[in-house]
């Protein structure tokens, strides 16, 4: 049974600040983490991180995105080595709840087509998996066929891995408890975009990968219930129950 739960990069990262790091979220969350494990509640596990203000910040200088790319071998590297950085500092966190976690860093695991599809080596993950491993991605660069290196999301991550490893359970752990509505009250359950698309706007911070919004569209297209909650509910997804707001 293999659980795929997505930490945003808002959640532990200070965002606004470039590479600063929350150290206090993301050790809650490695506790969180370990818990399930040790518990039982979770057995096959792969984490996801997002970019905060490591990824996006180098993203944002030197002018990539997920649609528009870059040949610039510096600008790559400081996207990349910004994000293999943090990336390192929750392998550690992990570690030192006992977690057995291994970094996959998808620079040089994935590549997209000229039509921006995406392949990405899911079978080395799985093998992580079935060895018992925690195998943890991020967010990353990627080579992309006639635009030199774009932007791939921790998101799409999350959907191409759920797909590959036909995942049970998904959950994207953001700053807010749910999808909020124009009220800011959690919205229980999301099966159409259109139905929501005037609540969901961008983020507030600097954000290469278009927010809320393109969380909820990458999970609606999974065709299986997925979740978006706060850092305070990731006991209760990993545990199997209902945490802020399902979609699909």
């Amino acid at each position: 049974m293999v659980t795929i739960v997505k930490l945003g990069g808002s959640v532990i990262t200070e965002k606004d600040r470039p590479e600063t790091l929350d150290g206090e979220a993301l050790a809650a969350l490695a506790e969180a983490i370990a818990a399930a494990l040790d518990d039982g509640a979770v057995e096959d596990l792969v984490v996801v991180h997002g970019g905060g203000s490591f990824g996006h910040h180098h993203a944002a200088e030197h002018g990539v995105s997920a649609s528009e790319g870059i040949r610039d071998v510096g600008g790559i590297m400081a996207v990349h080595g910004a994000m293999k950085t943090l990336n390192q500092f929750v392998l550690s966190r992990l570690d030192s709840e006992n977690v057995p976690a291994v970094p996959v860093h998808p620079f040089s695991a994935a590549a997209r087509d000229a039509d921006g599809d995406l392949t990405l080596m899911t079978e080395q993950v799985a093998t992580m998996v079935d060895e018992g491993f925690v195998p943890v991605l991020h967010g990353d660069g990627v080579v992309h066929a006639g635009e030199g290196v774009t932007v791939l999301s921790g998101d799409e991550l999350v959907t191409e891995l759920a797909s590959a490893l036909d995942a049970d359970r998904v959950g994207l752990c953001s700053t807010v408890p749910g999808v909020l509505d124009g009220d800011d009250e959690v919205i229980p359950h999301i099966d159409d975009f259109d139905e929501v698309a005037d609540a969901l706007g961008a983020s507030d911070s600097t954000d290469v990968t278009g927010g809320m919004a393109a969380k909820v569209r990458e999970l609606l297209a999974l065709g299986s219930p997925a979740y978006v909650f706060g850092p305070d509910a990731v006991g209760t997804f990993l545990a199997g129950g209902d945490a802020g707001t399902r979609i699909g």
